[in-house]
């Protein structure tokens, strides 16, 4: 007798359904007009959440979209050591060029000490500076124990994340994986969203992530991974 198991999220989904849980993203910091313009591009044609960028990039990508779909920025990215009130301002400036959502980097040293106090209070000071705005909080979930990416993601959601993401993609302890993102979704409780990044290439990677609990994807390879769900 075949074994029950729950459906997989992408069944069922066209090609539309899955690039509206991504984040097209190109971050590179050589990244050039000629990429962004790719990127902004790729990600407005298939319909994807957000395209995200550097600072840099956030009122060129706004123009280019033109409010089809939002415009993401990185923050205190890739080390997550700048000064709250660099990383505050930081957010600030880039919601004024345009930037519907922000992805923070967490105060990583505060973490390593176990010090989830200053976690919470460094996203809060983020979070009074963009009220209104979608704030992913990146916890670089490769360097810890699932226990501490736990408390970590509650860290995140006392601060007032609205996601908690696993990975900048630059860190070389490694980006996502099912393990982060099941104790991530557990941190949550349902109170905030997963967002799983770094290393998703293919489609059966999107599709476990799914499962574990993400409810977006950061990629880079995004063309690629919605070719595979078509079949083209």
């Amino acid at each position: 007798m075949a074994e029950d198991r729950a459906p997989s999220p992408l069944e069922g989904w066209s090609r539309a359904d899955l690039a509206a849980r991504i984040d097209h993203t190109v971050l590179q910091p050589e990244a050039d007009q000629g990429r962004i313009e790719v990127a902004v591009a790729v990600a407005v044609s298939n319909g994807c959440a957000a395209v995200c960028v550097q600072p840099t990039w956030v009122q060129y990508a706004v123009e280019m979209v033109g409010g089809r779909i939002p415009v993401c920025a990185v923050v205190g990215f890739p080390h997550g050591a700048s000064l709250t009130r660099t990383k505050a301002d930081e957010a600030a400036a880039v919601v004024a060029l345009g930037a519907e959502e922000v992805d923070v980097v967490a105060d990583l040293a505060a973490l390593a000490d176990d010090d989830l106090g200053s976690v919470a209070a460094d996203v809060a000071d983020v979070r009074a500076a963009v009220p209104a705005t979608v704030l992913k909080v990146i916890l670089e979930t490769a360097l810890w124990t699932p226990a501490l990416v736990r408390a970590a993601a509650e860290a995140a959601v006392a601060g007032g994340a609205d996601y908690v993401k696993t990975s900048t993609g630059f860190h070389p302890a490694g980006g996502a994986t099912l393990e982060a993102v099941a104790a991530l979704h557990e941190g949550v409780a349902g109170r905030a969203r997963v967002k799983a990044s770094g290393g998703i290439r293919t489609l059966a990677q999107a599709r476990a992530m799914l499962d574990a609990g993400a409810d977006r994807l950061g990629l880079s390879g995004t063309e690629s991974v919605l070719a595979e769900l078509t079949g083209r």
